[in-house]
Formats: structure tokens, C-alpha cells, sequence
């Protein structure tokens, strides 16, 4: 993913956003990246990427995805179809 890809694709929360929220606020957990404009508190396929987001952040790690834009679009519509993620999701891959 780019810089301005959407890792929240319910509230349209970008990578960019995320990185710079968690560089300005320094979130002690995960859980806290919901204060970046709601990111997580959609329909919750995001929830495991910013884990390992926020993992990356706190090993000072370039915090990103290895997944393009439209695979992880894919792989969200996958879940909202059967209710579960894939393996690499439930890791945040």
C-alpha cells in the first residue's frame, strides 16, 4: 500500500493519516488508533492491520502493508461475504 491508501475503508482512513497520528499522539496500545477518525470501529476488517501497524510504530519499523490496494479491497469484500478473514488477515498480512 501507498502512503494514501485507505487501511480504513469504512471511514476512509488512509496510511498517511494513521502513521502521522500515531507520530503526533503516541498510542500506548492498538485500540487507540480508533481515535484517528474511527479507523477500526467500522465493520472491523481493519482491526488486525492496525495491530500490526502499531507494532511496526513501536519497534520504529516504517509501519506499513504488504498488499495492494485493490487485493485488500478484495479480501475485505471475501470477509463481509463469509464473516471470516483469511489467515494472513487474522495476522494483519
Amino acid at each position: 500500500m501507498q502512503p494514501d491508501d485507505h487501511v480504513c475503508l469504512c471511514h476512509r482512513v488512509s496510511l498517511r493519516k494513521l502513521v502521522n497520528y500515531m507520530n503526533r499522539e503516541r498510542p500506548a496500545v492498538p485500540s487507540q488508533l480508533s481515535e484517528c477518525l474511527g479507523a477500526g470501529t467500522g465493520c472491523h476488517w481493519c482491526v488486525p492491520f492496525l495491530h500490526q501497524l502499531h507494532r511496526q510504530w513501536q519497534r520504529n519499523e516504517q509501519p506499513g502493508i504488504q498488499d495492494s490496494p485493490e487485493s485488500y479491497a478484495d479480501r475485505r469484500l471475501a470477509y463481509h461475504q463469509t464473516g471470516h478473514r483469511d489467515e494472513a488477515a487474522e495476522r494483519g498480512e
